[in-house]
């Protein structure tokens, strides 16, 4: 897992609209990077609301909220109207932003073992470092969590 100091690796991914995002496009800026399990289920359809919601405050702070996870840009497109998202959406679907980042993790459920996404959430600042990590997030308050370690 990263660690606070950390140099942020660099992504690029396509976009719930098609475009390709890639960290370098926000050199200069504040990014929360925030990395979820799966679209359409009530933890992550709660978080990406949040985010929704404080976007006002985000842009205030100078800060740009992306969401990651490894739905495909189709399930994310799907998910963005539903919910009427204004940040945008990257599909990794091979996992290798999820591995460089740490967040891909043995998980359990009832018992049960499985790989998944352990949601996490990163604030990487100007100048491409990891300023603050939010690991084992739980979603109720996370949004204004991040928005106070800005």
């Amino acid at each position: 897992m990263l660690k606070e100091g950390d140099k942020a690796p660099s992504f690029s991914l396509t976009s719930d609209n098609g475009e390709t995002v890639s960290l370098k496009d926000f050199k200069g800026k504040t990014v929360v990077l925030y990395f979820y399990p799966k679209d359409m289920t009530p933890g992550c359809t709660q978080e990406a609301c949040d985010f929704r919601d404080q976007q006002d405050k985000f842009k205030k702070a100078k800060a740009i909220v992306l969401g990651v996870s490894r739905d495909s840009m189709g399930r994310h497109v799907k998910f963005r109207e539903k919910y009427d998202l204004n940040f945008p959406l990257l599909a990794d679907e091979d996992g290798k932003i999820c591995n460089a980042y740490g967040v891909w993790k043995e998980k359990s459920l009832y018992g049960r073992k499985f790989m998944g996404i352990e949601r996490t959430t990163f604030i990487i600042g100007p100048t491409g470092k990891i300023e603050k990590v939010f690991s084992k997030v739980k979603v109720k308050g996370h949004s204004e969590e991040v928005l106070e370690g800005i």
